[in-house]
């Protein structure tokens, strides 16, 4: 029997690959998505992470489902982009209360049954732009600077009880929205990267799943980049 594992934002992207690479591992995988479809061969659970209410009859419903979760993987997550001086308390207040303060409500739930247990993981995913900071994203930095400060707070709350929590940071991704950077722009992030290309969500999914696994089991408080070198020493 595989593991009870919930990745939230898990419909696309980044946390779409990291739920398939569970799946294929052979864990019983949960998906939320707040809007659009699940992905087919997942428990889907339409859920906010802004929503406390929300949060809480997700997790009933996967409990019931497929047991307490064991794995959780905080993924969801929302940008807001735009230079300090024109940034609104809106932008400000979305971008926390998803980034931060939704991975908070589902750590906070999700170690509830880990401590029954007596065992789980927790990944938070993070960014480089959180460790390194970057223009046009007060908001989303300070919002996956304060993951990293959570997570450690949390290794040492938990550890005694074998759960572990750890971050991973990834970097740029190749995705359609990089595709259509502007050439110029696309050639400035590849030469700060000392590797020369992007990641994909496979890698950082493989990484993800690595974490989470039992050869990982002494890791614990961890920040883990999958940027290619960009924010080495970071």
């Amino acid at each position: 029997m595989g593991r009870s594992v919930l990745v939230t934002g898990g419909n696309r992207g980044i946390g779409r690959a990291i739920a398939e690479a569970f799946a294929q591992a052979g864990d019983e995988v949960a998906v939320t998505y707040r809007t659009g479809e699940p992905p087919a061969g997942f428990l889907g659970v339409q859920c906010d992470v802004t929503d406390p209410d929300a949060v809480e009859a997700a997790f009933t419903t996967i409990e019931a489902e497929q047991g307490p979760v064991e794995v959780l993987v905080a993924n969801a997550g929302v940008t807001r982009d735009t230079l300090l001086l024109r940034m609104s308390e809106a932008d400000w207040a979305t971008v926390i209360d998803t980034n931060l303060t939704g991975s908070f409500r589902v750590a906070k739930r999700a170690a509830k049954g880990m401590l029954r247990l007596k065992r789980g993981r927790i990944v938070l995913i993070s960014s480089v732009v959180g460790l390194l900071g970057s223009a046009g994203q007060v908001n989303y930095a300070a919002s996956k600077a304060g993951l990293v400060g959570m997570a450690r707070s949390m290794a040492r709350e938990l550890g005694s009880r074998s759960i572990t929590t750890n971050v991973v940071a990834p970097g740029f991704v190749d995705t359609d929205m990089t595709a259509e950077l502007p050439e110029d722009k696309r050639r400035e992030y590849l030469q700060a990267i000392p590797l020369r290309r992007f990641t994909t969500a496979e890698e950082i999914a493989g990484v993800v799943r690595w974490v989470a696994s039992p050869e990982a089991g002494y890791l614990t408080g961890a920040v883990i980049p999958v940027d290619g070198g960009l924010g080495m020493g970071h």
